[in-house]
């Protein structure tokens, strides 16, 4: 294993979060006149993200649950266009490019609705990859849905520590360190990919580094964008 080092996060938490973060999102968010029909698309498939993953049924934050169906239930309102106007700030920043951003949320939608994977597996591996790349927004979502999810105290932490330094069974363990090769060397090592085939199906196995992917593809754009983090998301901060 070569390129990037996975050991070497020499960057104290906050000082990285406040340079990701910087003083607020590099693109303005979209403010609209009229809703057209690719943002309402790009909508509609946040709706069925977050009903994927529970997340209206967070009470440490605010959700917008109610502004998002009211304008799926009368799209070309004036109503809905000022309730559109106070969307999140990462609803309104991607609105830019909506049909990119639907796009490539939909594969994000097919693992989350159509994925082999368990939840605990799928969190444990997406996990895992945002803290490799230190990605405060994407940690502190996936931390409150690994949460509802059921992972203790001691599962964060052998989610950061890693493969070297876990508490998880074998299995759990493969899963980070198949994270980590794939972050550091593009490929899952042949000692990975046979302990992860003594629990997995071949469709779980090919699915796997299409999550890892999907999700480390998010944090890049989360990141670059310094997209600010929702009320009830800590950032790199979140246990």
């Amino acid at each position: 294993m070569t390129s990037r080092s996975i050991d070497s996060m020499d960057e104290p938490q906050e000082q990285r979060q406040h340079r990701v973060l910087g003083d607020g999102p590099r693109v303005t968010p979209r403010t609209f006149d009229q809703l057209p029909d690719d943002f309402i698309d790009m909508i509609r498939l946040f709706e069925n993200v977050n009903n994927a993953i529970e997340a209206d049924d967070d009470k440490l934050r605010d959700t917008t649950f109610k502004m998002r169906r009211q304008i799926l239930s009368e799209p070309h309102s004036e109503a809905s266009v000022a309730l559109a106007n106070n969307l999140p700030e990462i609803m309104r920043t991607v609105a830019h490019l909506p049909g990119l951003y639907a796009a490539h949320s939909s594969v994000g939608l097919h693992l989350l609705k159509a994925g082999t994977l368990s939840i605990r597996e799928r969190e444990l591996g997406i996990l895992r990859i945002a803290w490799l790349v230190q990605a405060p927004y994407e940690w502190g979502e996936h931390i409150l849905v690994a949460r509802r999810a059921g992972f203790t105290d001691q599962d964060i932490t052998a989610i950061i520590a890693g493969p070297t330094g876990t508490s998880l069974g074998k299995h759990e363990t493969a899963i980070l360190q198949g994270v980590d090769e794939l972050y550091s060397d593009a490929m899952i090592s042949d000692d990975t990919w046979n302990t992860l085939r003594e629990s997995w199906s071949t469709q779980q196995l090919m699915e796997f580094p299409v999550l890892i992917g999907q999700y480390q593809a998010v944090a890049y754009y989360q990141n670059s964008l310094r997209l600010r983090l929702h009320k009830g998301n800590e950032g790199l901060k979140a246990r």
